[in-house]
């Protein structure tokens, strides 16, 4: 079965994206349209990647009847309209994180999946890399004890970037950067729910974050750790400590290492097939593709690497931390 994919938004993440995706044979997926604010900046897009139909509208993208699944890879503060739009035009849909904007949002997003029966995931590319499926497999297996501490962090020079200072786009680190590192800890812990979530934070002139500190505190005095930065580089690992051991994951967000107690394991990423990548290591979106793949052909409505409950959990979770550094968007209100 062919899944076919319309793109919504012509930004940089959707360049990834549909780049990822040429790398899969065409028998399993294929980008048969894009959707862009403007006509002509889609027009482009579709030339560019060799795409069949360009549209002007969100609206007309949902109404083409030979898509299959919506990727919607634009602003943060559209997420939630534009994955309604999908859904309610018959699309399953894969949103990038932060999936909407809050908890409220999150919730009736995929209320109205579950009513439309449509497959529905938050673009959590992390969990489809195989050095998660075999960190989990360590973890469950006890080789490093019981898991106490969890310490994270994601942090990079962002100085003149509209969309992650503005507030008014759905901006700052915490829905940016921090939700990787908040799924990396409920990864961990097994999706268990935080006794307590502490955090402190630095705010723009515009009023959203661009550094946060935050300690979730779980069950039986288990605690995670989580960091955030625009303004500099951070150690951008996760780290995870056991009564018997440690693991340390390099960019946990798309690892292709893990540091055990028994030795470093590497994993080899999908072969580009000389398709330039911005970031080499985008190449690994691909597995997200395979992922809601392989969940549309089996009928799923969530993926098991990230389900919808979690996905709430991580809404709350952020809703929290903003509370606590004092991030309030309109759509909170």
């Amino acid at each position: 079965m062919v899944l076919k994919w319309g793109i919504a938004g012509a930004g940089k993440i959707s360049t990834q994206f549909v780049k990822a995706v040429s790398i899969l044979p065409d028998e399993e997926h294929q980008v048969v349209a894009v959707a862009a604010q403007n006509l002509e900046r889609a027009q482009q897009f579709a030339k560019d990647f060799n795409i069949e139909r360009a549209y002007g509208s969100y609206k007309d993208l949902s109404e083409d009847k030979n898509i299959d699944i919506v990727y919607v890879g634009n602003l943060n503060t559209q997420h939630l309209q534009v994955s309604k739009l999908m859904l309610e035009h018959g699309k399953h849909v894969l949103c990038e994180k932060p999936l909407t904007l809050n908890e409220k949002q999150t919730t009736e997003l995929i209320k109205l999946a579950e009513e439309k029966q449509l497959f529905l995931m938050e673009a959590i590319w992390s969990r489809c890399f195989p050095a998660y499926e075999e960190l989990k497999k360590i973890v469950n297996s006890g080789a490093i004890g019981e898991i106490l501490h969890v310490k994270v962090s994601f942090g990079r020079k962002f100085p003149h970037i509209e969309r992650l200072a503005s507030k008014e786009l759905g901006g700052g680190t915490l829905l940016d950067l921090g939700i990787y590192t908040l799924q990396f800890a409920q990864f961990i812990f097994g999706g268990a729910e935080p006794d307590h979530v502490h955090a402190t934070g630095s705010l723009n002139e515009n009023g959203v974050d661009e550094c946060v500190c935050a300690i979730l505190s779980y069950p039986n005095g288990k605690l995670a750790c989580i960091s955030t930065e625009a303004r500099v580089e951070l150690s951008n690992e996760g780290v995870i400590y056991g009564t018997k051991g440690m693991i340390t994951v390099p960019r946990f967000w798309c690892p292709t290492t893990l540091i055990t107690p028994n030795g470093t394991m590497d994993f080899e990423l999908p072969d580009t097939k000389n398709v330039q990548f911005k970031n080499f290591y985008s190449v690994g979106m691909a597995y997200e593709v395979q992922e809601v793949g392989r969940c549309v052909k089996a009928g799923f409505l969530e993926s098991p690497k990230i389900t919808h409950k979690e996905t709430l959990q991580l809404a709350r979770l952020m809703d929290k931390v903003r509370q606590e550094i004092g991030v309030v968007f309109t759509e909170d209100i």
